[in-house]
């Protein structure tokens, strides 16, 4: 082969396609086209056509920034977009729009649209739900759907998605029921969408309810990884005896059905049954994965950490073969806390940010108070709240005055005590909380009028159960 037809647009364009799944070499074509100047031809199709396969390779890489860079590139040098364009730049935008204000670029591509003549198009139109979705903005997603003429079931799912997102379960069952056609996504987006409101137990219900429907009856339809993982994710959470004995009924179900469990599954497995006290279950979930990934470790470590198995899950920490992230050192500090280990405890936090470039939040921060406060270090733990980067929250102070009822410090208490009823004046576990610090310094005036200052606002104690026979 010549080499005139080895740098040619067509050529190349073939070896971008062939090797999207390898960041080197999309690179290495990447760089061919900026120095061949074909992204530069502005008399054919050629350059657009470039330009959406580069926008769509580096999206499927997981690097949306570069995408967005290369749709700013795509205009400075003259390819038009088309529909093949936007839904890829939408999505890109969608997936920035956790770390990044966003939404005033997603709208700007509305009107790009418009200009453009693309926004009749259905693949467009959908990928505005997704990301009107992904800004919770239910009006812009309703208003975007109900102009579709004839909406496809994938409109339908981004529709779902969109008002799960936004709380409104109520909205959510009402478009599924009059669908006229469902698929697995349909039936997970509404499951999901329970499972992200804390709905757990409808979420079991409703996954229930999928389980005898008739097309999975007669198979023509089955959960998926996110079903599984979704419905197993509200097992745990769900403080129910009967939660146990439903997920290890999902578990059989996907021993019989599926050929392998997916990592994905399996961490999901692992969490489940660390939540719910099966520690042995657990480990056999973990030994069964071969390629574990950072969130398959993090659930073990968390497992062993909140079920008093804290030095293994300290130890699993070490031993662990892939970088740490957030929730690792959530398990660990977590771990360290339960033991009193102060100085490991402070040394890991401290490694967050000068050995893996993890910026401690507010969570970690909490963990780091609930470890000063438990070892009695009461003067320390504040001192630590007020040294925070950020305003702490209701989580952190609950932790310091969690520490003051057990170490009896009525003064910090009385103090940490005010700012959490200002931040959460309904809940009641924190009247209960301060009225008990008062009651063991018999101070009793105190703790009657705590008390009578609860029942006035009409705040009851949460009555508690034991899932023991």
């Amino acid at each position: 082969m010549s080499k005139s037809k080895l740098n040619s647009p067509e050529y190349l364009l073939q070896l971008l396609q062939r090797f999207s799944k390898f960041p080197d070499r999309v690179k290495q074509v990447h760089s061919l086209l900026i120095t061949n100047g074909h992204l530069l031809i502005t008399d054919l199709w050629i350059n657009s056509l470039l330009y959406n396969t580069l926008i769509r390779t580096y999206l499927n890489l997981c690097r949306p920034h570069t995408s967005l860079v290369l749709f700013v590139h795509m205009l400075h040098d003259e390819a038009p977009p088309n529909s093949h364009t936007f839904p890829s730049v939408l999505k890109a935008t969608a997936s920035l729009s956790q770390s990044y204000i966003t939404s005033p670029v997603g709208y700007s591509f509305n009107t790009q649209c418009v200009k453009r003549g693309l926004l009749n198009d259905p693949f467009v139109r959908t990928s505005f739900l997704s990301l009107y979705s992904q800004f919770r903005d239910i009006e812009s997603a309703r208003k975007m759907f109900d102009e579709i003429p004839q909406p496809c079931i994938v409109s339908y799912n981004a529709m779902l998605d969109a008002f799960a997102k936004s709380g409104d379960m109520g909205l959510a069952v009402s478009m599924f029921l009059k669908m006229p056609k469902r698929d697995v996504y349909s039936w997970t987006s509404i499951i999901n969408g329970y499972a992200r409101n804390k709905c757990f137990r409808e979420a079991i219900s409703f996954f229930n309810e999928m389980m005898v429907d008739e097309d999975v009856i007669h198979g023509l339809l089955r959960p998926n990884e996110a079903t599984f993982v979704s419905v197993l994710s509200s097992c745990a959470n769900l403080d129910e005896g009967l939660a146990l004995y439903q997920g290890k009924q999902i578990h059989g179900y996907m021993l019989r059905s599926e050929k392998e469990l997916s990592v994905f599954i399996g961490t999901a497995l692992i969490a489940f049954y660390g939540k719910t006290g099966c520690l042995s279950y657990a480990y056999k979930m973990f030994d069964t994965i071969s390629l574990r990934k950072v969130c398959t470790w993090n659930a073990m470590i968390c497992a062993l950490a909140s079920n008093g198995r804290e030095s293994e899950a300290l130890e699993m920490f070490k031993t662990m073969t892939l970088r740490p992230n957030e929730v690792t050192f959530v398990g660990v500090l977590s771990a360290c806390a339960r033991t009193k280990r102060v100085d490991l405890g402070l040394d890991l936090f401290r490694s967050m940010s000068h050995d893996f470039a993890i910026k401690p939040t507010m969570e970690h921060y909490g963990c780091i108070v609930d470890l000063l406060g438990r070892a009695g270090l009461l003067k320390e733990a504040h001192e630590f709240v007020k040294s925070m980067p950020f305003e702490a929250d209701a989580s952190v102070l609950g932790a310091l005055l969690g520490a003051c009822r057990v170490h009896g410090d009525v003064d910090l208490g009385n103090e940490v005590g005010k700012k959490l009823l200002d931040l959460e004046p309904d809940h009641c576990g924190r009247y209960v909380l301060l009225s008990s610090i008062y009651a063991g310094a018999e101070i009793w005036d105190s703790a009657a009028s705590l008390r009578k200052e609860m029942a006035h606002a009409g705040i009851q104690k949460v009555p508690a159960f034991s899932m023991a026979d």
